[in-house]
This record gives structure tokens, sequence and C-alpha cells, in this order.
């Protein structure tokens, strides 16, 4: 009698290199949650099929790395943008590029595709939000309101809103027939990553890096629920199809959220890290995440995961008559009334705008299609999954899920049969390349390339510095040569462990200094002690306090910080940087704008000692500020999270300019 296999609830599919240099966005296609699409710091766009190890596409054009992706509905366009504020959407079964939109000043932050109508809407680093018609190449609309950078937009699923999710801790909504907002849902204490629409009711969900997720009515615009959790920051949600539930995304976990209560159905730990996209598809859950180079994807087997309070699995919402409080909620708020047609009705509710003129095709048009390639690296995937007209399924078929791993079966065993799969990709790439020797394509792999050294120490590493996981395993599968790595190992490991204890020990020391300052002073002379140290270490353990609680900041100690910050940011430490940047954005916020205003004063008349040396401490601010805007203009060509956090703090600076 075969005895039953228990399988994972989940497990790690795939890791890819995907460019051959850092990626900066992936997105996966929420049609069929089989597409992938990766932007790189080589301002490429490749295309993937999940589970597959090759890339079936690579799309050219953009000339900065790419910031943003999205995938329209029935997964037929792609549209990228890049930290030079363009635009780009591509025909991805014509292999063409289709337009390029040019408007925004700033990193392109979030994009999204209308339900219906061929309409983009873009969100940038220079607060603004566009909509774009992609059929006449032309912006319809600005909308203006947010004060910081727009992390995430969503067009409602009737069509007619459009939520916008921002770093100035805000969620607004906008009326696409009137062209105004409707509402501004404050209540977030951090900065937004995402927003949400619940399927089929007024209902919006918004996660922040606040470490919550906030559920909104549409129609009463007032709070349904707020979830605290002491994880970390939400990364991205998704609501089931039928509405019954919210995942969210958090760092190598997925939580289950119910609303009305609120509370946390269950809890999936997942090693995904920062979990970038969710899809779903089959009754899983695919999640992916990047680091540097590589992407992994991730899938959850949801009819494992509880949906709602102690109700079996399988078992349909409407047969919970014992149940007082549903998840959704259906029979209390209203449901979107979607358009019977396609793309008429969203067409004419749209508002133009004046300084959105139409442009016809001209010689810009014909250069952009010239310089923007779709490089078909494999052709029968291709064929398969973006054949025009195709009447069969337009990806790997969509109903057969993941096979799920046993319980006890090792991860890595499975994994070791990809480097042969890879080898056999790597060597019939090139004779696919061979036609185009001006732009070679990054060869598609699932091996890992040799690393070297960064130089920036990541703040979260999966390995330590200096350590690399091959040295502790054994070349030959032999019990004594394994036990004499095994003592290598922990002889490795014991080497820079007094060291570190010395390092420890002397940190600590340093920190009850400047506690027991602090407890007898104030936090000026707390500072200059911690300065006085000579330890960079200790200096930001103190700011990370200070920055907790802004009215803390004073002009004084602004002048003490500022030479400090300058430091911090050119640390090899990526803590450090943060730090740096945190501090350095809330000076700029509080205190800019006073030490312009009294610089730009006119002298005092008679003797006023106190304005005299308010104007010394400024004007000390004022070049030690001019100093750390040389270093930020060098730091703002960096890419990910921190070229943005360098690119926003330019546009703050901008002003000493």
């Amino acid at each position: 009698m075969a005895v039953a296999v228990t399988t994972k609830t989940a497990w790690k599919l795939q890791e890819i290199v995907a460019h051959s240099s850092n990626v900066s966005s992936v997105v996966l296609g929420k049609g069929s949650g089989r597409m992938l699409a990766t932007g790189g710091d080589d301002c490429r766009v490749n295309i993937w099929s999940v589970s597959k190890p090759n890339c079936i596409m690579s799309l050219t054009g953009h000339t900065t790395p790419i910031e943003s992706l999205q995938v329209n509905p029935n997964e037929k366009l792609i549209v990228a943008g890049s930290r030079s504020g363009s635009i780009r959407v591509w025909d991805l079964e014509a292999a063409k590029v289709l337009r390029t939109l040019p408007g925004h000043k700033a990193n392109i932050c979030s994009l999204h595709f209308h339900p219906f109508g061929s309409f983009v809407a873009s969100g940038s680093l220079d607060t603004n939000i566009k909509l774009w018609d992609v059929r006449r190449k032309g912006c319809i609309f600005t909308f203006k309101g947010h004060t910081e950078a727009v992390r995430c937009l969503r067009f409602s699923p009737d069509g007619k809103w459009v939520a916008s999710a921002a770093d100035d801790h805000t969620v607004k909504l906008w009326d696409l027939t009137a062209g105004k907002l409707m509402f501004e849902f404050t209540g977030h204490t951090g900065p937004v990553n995402v927003v949400e629409f619940h399927p089929n009711e007024y209902l919006l969900a918004s996660g922040s890096s606040d470490r919550t997720v906030r559920f909104w009515d549409l129609e009463k615009f007032q709070v349904v629920s707020c979830i605290e959790e002491e994880a970390t920051p939400v990364r991205c949600v998704l609501f089931n199809p039928d509405g019954c539930c919210l995942y969210s995304g958090f760092q190598d976990s997925l939580r289950v959220y119910g609303w009305e209560p609120e509370r946390c159905f269950d809890v999936v730990l997942v090693n995904w890290g920062k979990v970038a996209d969710l899809s779903i598809s089959n009754n899983q859950l695919i999640g992916v995440s990047f680091a540097q180079s590589t992407v992994s994807s991730f899938v959850v087997d949801l009819s494992r995961v509880p949906k709602s309070d102690s109700i079996p699995h399988g078992l349909v919402r409407d047969d919970q008559p014992l149940v007082p409080p549903t998840p959704t909620g259906s029979s209390l708020r209203r449901i979107y009334d979607r358009p019977s047609t396609s793309c008429a009705k969203p067409q004419s509710r749209v508002k133009h705008n004046s300084e959105s003129e139409r442009h016809s095709p001209s010689s810009e048009d014909d250069r952009d299609e010239k310089e923007s390639k779709a490089e078909i690296k494999n052709q029968e995937d291709y064929k398969e999954i973006f054949q025009p007209k195709n009447a069969i399924c337009r990806t790997p078929p969509r109903n057969e899920p993941f096979p799920a791993p046993p319980e006890d079966e090792p991860v890595a065993a499975k994994e070791a049969v990809k480097p042969s799969q890879a080898a056999d990709v790597q060597t019939s790439l090139p004779k696919q390349e061979l036609p185009d020797p001006v732009q070679r394509p990054p060869i598609a792999s699932s091996t890992s390339l040799t690393r070297t050294e960064p130089s920036v120490i990541p703040a979260a590493r999966n390995e330590p510095i200096g350590l690399k996981a091959s040295d502790f395993l054994p070349a030959v599968k032999n019990q004594s040569q394994t036990e004499l790595v095994d003592e290598e190992a922990m002889s490795q490991i014991r080497k820079g462990h007094e060291t570190m204890c010395v390092v420890l020990t002397s940190r600590h020391k340093n920190l009850d200094t400047v506690r027991a300052v602090w407890s007898t002073s104030d936090i000026k002379n707390s500072l200059d002690s911690a300065v006085a140290i000579n330890d960079l270490s200790v200096v930001v353990d103190l700011l990370n306090i200070v920055n907790q609680k802004a009215s803390l900041w004073k002009l004084d100690l602004c002048t003490i910080v500022l030479p400090q910050i300058e430091k911090l940011l050119q640390s090899k430490y990526e803590s450090y940087v943060q730090t740096g940047c945190t501090s350095l954005k809330l000076i700029l916020q509080r205190f800019l704008p006073l030490i312009t205003d009294i610089l730009a004063a006119p002298p005092s008349v008679g003797v006023d000692i106190s304005r005299e040396e308010r104007l010394h401490k400024c004007k000390l601010c004022y070049k030690q500020l001019k100093n750390i805007s040389n270093v930020v203009k060098n730091k703002s060509g960096l890419s990910g999270r921190h070229g943005s956090a360098f690119r926003e703090l330019l546009l703050l600076m901008a002003v000493l300019d």
C-alpha cells in the first residue's frame, strides 16, 4: 500500500542570473502568473517564463537603468520606466517598441495599466502622476498633490479611479472622470509602499514602512481597520481573487489577513528575503525577489493556507451562516460596476489637458524605434507564449500547478541539476546572437557568477563577508574528510572571534560613556562626546535614536552632526549610509528653509548677540551642506534604493545651487 507523501506548503522554485549587472525591478504577469519581467542596471528588460531557466526576449532602448516595470492584464504589452524619467511601451507579440513617452523629470517609481482602455499611469520621484494614452503617444492628464516620490499606483477594477501611495505617508484617490483628487487618506506614519483595490468591493488596502496594513472604505472614506505587526516593512499586498482575504509580503514571510474584524489567519515562512511582487495562479501564490544580479521565484500552496477563521479548506464562503463577521463584508459594501465594453467608456471619461498635445509620428519616433530592439533569445518559447493570434493558451499551461516537493526532500538536491541545464543554454545562446555583433544580450543562466567583495557592504546579508560556503563543503563524500573540513570550518570561524569580542566590548564601553553624558547633561554634549570618541559606529547608534524623535533636533545639533553625515555618506557600510541619508533628509526638511531665510535677511540694526550667533551657525551649516551636496551629486548615479535616496536628497538640496 502506497504511503501518502507530505508536501511542502512553501518552496523555492528557481534562481536565475537575470542580468549582467544588478537587477533593479521585477514584475509578474497577473493574468497567468507564469510570465516574469526583469529590469536591470544594464538598461535592458528581460522576459522570462517562470520555472524556465532561459530568457525568452531581451528588450533594449533605454539609456539609463530600469526603475519600474508593469505588464498589462492580457500580457501583450509591457511598460518600463527608467531613471531618467523616460517611459517605453513594447508590444510583446510584435516584438517591437510601441511608444516612447517622455515627460517626467526624475525616476519613474511606479506604473500601472488601465484594466480596459489603452492607458498607463506613471508615478515619479518628481511627485507627479501622469496618465498616458498608449495609442496616441500623449499625456492626457497630470495629477499634482503628493510632496514626495509616488511609490505605487493602482487603477480601480471599474477603471474610474486611480489610487496612489507615496513617501509623504499618504494614500490619495483620484477621479479620472473629473480629473481631480477625490480623497486623501492619512494615518500611516511612514512611507506607503503599496496599495491594492479589493477585486469586488469599495475597499482599498495599503501597506507601509511603518509596518502596518490599513484598510479604507471607499464609500465612507474612513479607515475600516489597521493591522499592526512587529515585523518588517510591508513590501507588497494582493487580495485573493474571490476577495476573502489579503496576502501581505514581508521579509521572509507571507501573512494572511482579514479586516472585519482585523486578524491574521496564518503566517507562512518563505525564505524569499525582500519579496518584490506576488501573483496567484492555480490556487498557488507565486512570489519573486531579487538580490544583485539574481532573481528567485517561490511558490506557496494556497490550498494549505487558512483564509478564514476555523473554516475547513474548500468550503465556499457563502456556506458560513454560523460565523457572524464575514471577512469580506460583501453584503455591507458597494460593488464595482464594470463596463460591458472594453475601452470606449474609459476613453470618453478621461479629461484632456492642454499641456498634453498629441505627438504626430516624426523622425524622433523613428529614431526611438531604431534604437529600441527586442532580441528574441529563445524562438521556441517565444512562439509558444507570444505567437500572435494564437488560439491556444498563451502561456505555459495554466491548468497545471507547479508540483510541490516532498516535505523531507532537500531542496539542494533538486537544484543540483540546474548547472547542466544552464550549460546547455550557455552553449546554444551565442549561436543565436552572432547576427548582432554590436549589442550582445546577457546570457540567461541558473548558475551563479564569480562574486567579488562589494564596494558597499549591505546591512542585511545571507553570507558573512570574507567567507565562502564552498570552503566548508567536502570535495569527496568521505567521513574522515568531512570531519577534517568541519574542524577547519570551526577554526576559520574562531579566528576572528576574539577580535570581534574586543571590538564589541569597546563599542559597549563607548556607548555607556555617551549615555552617562546624556543622562547628566543634554543631547548636544552627548553628541560632542560621541564625536570625540572618533568611532563612527557610536555616532550611528546615537543618530538612530535621535532620528526617531524630530523634536530633539536643534540648529546647534546640525553644526555637530553635518561633518559626521559627510563621513557616513561615504562609508562602505550600507547601514551607515542609510543613517546618514535619514539624518540629512531630516535636517534639510526642518532647517534648510530657516537657514536660507536667515542668510537672505538684511543685517539687523544695533547689536543683537543672539541673532549674530544664529547667523554664524547658519553660515557654518550652509558651508557644510555645500560640501555634502558634492558627495550627494556623485552618489546620485547609484542604482536601486540607495540611488533613489541620494537623488531625493539632491532635489531637496537644489536650493543650495
